[in-house]
């Protein structure tokens, strides 16, 4: 089999297991579950509320990294479809959009590029190993964690940048391993990082399809609901852009938490309330066990906790502490933002622990607020309670504890969305005109 047909076999697996995991462990009657896939079904997506900025922002391929994370934390988004400046005048969507940029892939690829400058620092300059100066190119999957010489000459066209590899650090005599020179950078690296090449001229497209890059796969205006709830849940998109039918222009952006919101304000409705009266454990949640929640201690190093995030393909991790896992905090990849707005974090992100990044946050955030505290929840709750914490505080999971706040398992926006609705037999295909194989692989 083909490494590609692999890849895809994989994605789609992974979907299928999940979403027959879920089923399986559902306790609703059969008449319910239809009652509810049929309500969705009717409701069209035109009927969705509108974005909260009136109008969606969309970001050109060709568009800097620079420029990107400014239009980005000005629009107060995490994320943003990418269009394909070669394809303005088409109305095919296909042609139109290349994909969807993440806040906290650009951050993640700031800190890769690094820990690439900090490797060809500890050989004495970029040259030396073969990374010119003037390279431009795409950085490649390096783990967070490699450094070192091999590191970078195994990246032959991963650019390094001239200001950084070339003279704003290696002329004064910055130590000779990679953890070091990292370390002495400080915020010298922090105002190049942007301002100087490659990095200011380095675009979307050529990180677009990164860490959590998602396929850009629209819905119409009448659509069903019912396929935005399937492609936010089973299929994992974490938001569906919406478009006119024959037109290719994004009217609205229904994202995971969008659709939760809007279950809380369906509150006091029969079908409603039917199900949110039920505990947590009649949906089978949470889903996985104890033993497969991913956590990260309190003293670990903050670039382990975005690696494990990367490495899982998950957006956050329960702080914890003891043998018992106890929560102590909570760490979402939308974090990372502050290792690029805050250079006194930045300066020293190689040695800051977990429980240090988020005490070094909190204060200097003050301003702002503070970083969101874990949201918990016991293994007798309601469904309905869920919802109201996760709607209410705009947070993306919660973990659920036992005895001691011992972390036992964690329910997400895509799981809790899952528990209103089932998949018809051949419902991607028959609705969008394409198969989930195709659709994964956009």
């Amino acid at each position: 089999m083909a490494q590609g047909q692999e890849v895809r076999y994989s994605a789609l697996s992974n979907c299928e297991s999940y979403f027959e995991r879920i089923q399986s462990t559902k306790k609703l009657p059969k008449f319910l579950q239809e009652t509810l896939n049929d309500a969705f079904a009717r409701i069209p997506v035109s009927s969705f509320p509108g974005v909260s900025v009136g109008r969606v922002i969309e970001i050109p391929a060709d568009t800097t990294i620079p420029h990107a994370v400014k239009i980005l934390s000005e629009c107060n988004i995490l994320s943003a479809p990418v269009t394909n400046p070669n394809a303005r005048a088409s109305i095919n969507w296909r042609e139109r959009y290349l994909g969807i940029v993440d806040y906290s892939a650009i951050i993640l690829w700031v800190m890769e590029s690094a820990e690439l400058a900090a490797a060809s620092l500890s050989a004495g300059s970029a040259t030396a190993i073969g990374v010119g100066a003037g390279a431009v190119g795409a950085l490649g999957a390096l783990a967070l964690g490699a450094t070192g010489p091999i590191a970078v000459a195994g990246i032959a066209a991963a650019a390094v940048g001239a200001a950084v590899a070339g003279g704003v650090a290696v002329d004064r005599g910055i130590g000779k391993d990679a953890a070091t020179a990292a370390d002495s950078l400080g915020q010298d690296f922090y105002k190049v990082l942007l301002q100087e090449e490659p990095f200011k001229s380095t675009t979307v497209q050529s990180i677009l399809k990164s860490y959590r890059w998602a396929p850009f796969l629209p819905v119409t205006l009448d659509n069903s609901m019912l396929g935005v709830l399937l492609l936010l849940s089973k299929y994992r998109l974490r938001n569906v852009p919406v478009i006119e039918p024959g037109k290719p222009d994004i009217k609205n952006y229904i994202t995971q938490s969008a659709v939760v919101q809007g279950l809380e304000r369906c509150r006091g409705r029969d079908w409603f309330d039917c199900i949110a009266a039920r505990p947590i454990s009649d949906l089978g949640l949470p889903f996985m066990s104890c033993n497969e929640v991913i956590t990260i201690q309190s003293q670990e190093l903050i670039l382990e906790a975005f690696k494990r995030m990367r490495d899982n393909h998950i957006g956050g991790l329960p702080v914890v502490e003891g043998p018992k896992n106890r929560i102590v905090g909570n760490i979402s990849i939308r974090d990372i933002r502050y290792l690029l707005l805050k250079p006194e974090i930045f300066s020293n992100f190689r040695k800051l622990t977990v429980m240090d990044f988020i005490k070094t946050v909190v204060m200097l955030i003050q301003d702002v607020g503070k970083l969101a505290p874990p949201i918990i929840c016991k293994l007798d709750s309601t469904l309905g309670s869920v919802i109201h914490s996760l709607a209410s505080k705009s947070v993306h999971r919660i973990y659920v504890v036992a005895a001691d706040d011992e972390v036992v398992g964690v329910i997400t926006l895509r799981d809790v969305i899952s528990c209103f609705i089932f998949e018809p037999p051949n419902y991607i295909i028959n609705n969008f005109g394409f198969s989930a194989e195709e659709m994964l692989n956009q």
